[in-house]
């Protein structure tokens, strides 16, 4: 983690908690983060609920002045029109979230969204004034055959080839190997520090050191209070996206707790 860059801590929810479930959490959470002191001139916290909750986080960020963020799981390329069951940029922005996740392996794998479709989204949600999250990491087939820097590396390559400097300069990639979402498995520290240097030496070889410098690089799988602090450390670690611990809300406290400990 480099001091120019701000930490971020996003909380990925997938499908988990209604609204109610949502608020109390996010009520929860508050509370715990004021416990500690939680410095968030130093580091960014942003949770990702569902679409049926973003409204009721909304209200509740609002009216209790939270400095919490939080932001969308997914964005429809189409701005409007007879697309049932899709969710514009505009209207996720109008949420006030600041935040798209933007190809998850869980949408590459169920829906599926292919590199042309994740472009057209990443344009989408920086046209409406959000930052993307841009999901990017191999499988354990790529692992095992040695591929996975340039697998990850030419992930973010397909998206941001089509981009501007200014446009690169606001997008934020999470580096979450598939082999290690959900399984308990994770990246050592090396690895999670050699694929973020991979893809900031790249985009500093593409756009120039200011886009590279800039760029935030998370990494996501299987990230806890007993992982996060060795994570964090790597000098291209900026952060996290967190599935299963974010959905304690003690356990994602103490890796914020531990995370604001390390950039003090």
């Amino acid at each position: 983690m480099a001091p120019q860059r701000i930490p971020l801590i996003a909380g990925n929810w997938k499908m988990n908690f209604d609204h109610l479930e949502a608020t109390y959490f996010v009520q929860q959470f508050a509370e715990n983060l004021r416990d500690i002191h939680f410095d968030y001139k130093h580091c960014e916290i942003a949770l990702m609920p569902s679409f049926t909750s973003l409204r009721s986080v909304q209200v509740l960020v609002e009216s209790d002045n939270l400095k919490i963020r939080y932001g969308a799981q997914a964005v429809s390329v189409t701005s409007q029109g007879a697309f049932t069951g899709d969710v514009s940029a505009d209207m996720i922005a109008r949420l006030g979230c600041s935040y798209v996740i933007v190809g998850h392996s869980e949408r590459r794998k169920y829906h599926p969204e292919d590199d042309a479709n994740i472009v057209d989204q990443v344009r989408a949600v920086l046209a409406a004034g959000m930052q993307p999250i841009l999901c990017v990491g191999e499988s354990y087939e790529e692992r095992r055959q040695g591929i996975e820097l340039d697998f990850a590396v030419g992930q973010v390559r397909d998206v941001t080839r089509d981009l501007s400097d200014e446009e690169a300069a606001r997008l934020i990639v999470a580096y979450e190997p598939v082999w290690a979402i959900g399984t308990g498995m994770v990246a050592t520290p090396q690895s999670a520090q050699d694929a973020a240097k991979a893809i900031r030496d790249d985009l500093t070889a593409t756009f120039g050191r200011h886009v590279g410098e800039a760029v935030r690089i998370l990494y996501g799988g299987s990230v806890s209070s007993k992982n996060a602090v060795a994570l964090i450390r790597e000098p291209d670690v900026d952060g996290f996206l967190i599935g299963g611990a974010a959905l304690k809300v003690d356990e994602l406290t103490r890796i914020c707790r531990l995370t604001m400990a390390e950039i003090r």
